[in-house]
């Protein structure tokens, strides 16, 4: 675990209560939140969606541009992704990665520790479940030897790469993407 201080809320909130829209230059992307935190960023949205943005979301969105608009912008903002206890720990993991840097899933499940230290794919299934992808930054997690690995996020290898291109991180070499893209 990188910390004993959890960075995600414990408690599952209740159902989200607003979204907004935020236009990237990856596209436009969905922030959804309870009153409390950040449950989720979906690709794609439209902009009708900010007519119930709360201060959470105005924020969440005024950070995501700063991200956008330098690469380095660290997220705070309170997040409550519903996983399980496992998948939780991954994304704590990630969100100890800074901004330019990258780890393995190997990497990653040995931190993690207990019976799936040795298993690198399942840190890539949490990945893959994350619900707050770029702010959870799963794209900082490679394959061994330097090699992507996945991204299940609109665009697949694609958008990784862009991402940690954005970020001045190791960009991994062009390969056909675990989930279907190339």
């Amino acid at each position: 675990m990188p910390s004993s201080a959890s960075l995600l809320k414990i408690d599952h909130p209740a159902a989200a209560t607003a979204r907004i829209c935020v236009f990237s230059p990856l596209g436009p992307l969905t922030v959804t939140a309870t009153e409390e935190a950040i449950v989720s960023l979906d690709w794609g949205g439209k902009p009708e969606q900010n007519r119930a943005a709360t201060p959470l979301l105005a924020e969440a969105a005024r950070q995501l541009a700063a991200y956008f608009a330098d690469g380095k912008t660290r997220f705070h903002l309170p997040l409550a992704p519903k996983g399980s206890d496992f998948q939780r720990a991954v994304w704590e993991f990630m969100l100890a990665i800074p901004a330019g840097k990258t780890r393995t899933y190997g990497e990653a499940a040995a931190a993690i520790g207990g019976a799936a230290r040795s298993d690198a794919r399942a840190v890539g299934a949490a990945c893959g479940a994350n619900p707050i992808p770029v702010i959870i930054p799963c794209h900082r997690i490679l394959a061994a030897g330097g090699e992507a690995g996945g991204y299940s996020g609109m665009g697949g290898l694609e958008t990784k790469r862009w991402l940690l291109r954005h970020e001045g991180a190791f960009v991994p070499p062009l390969q056909n993407d675990l989930f279907g893209a190339a």
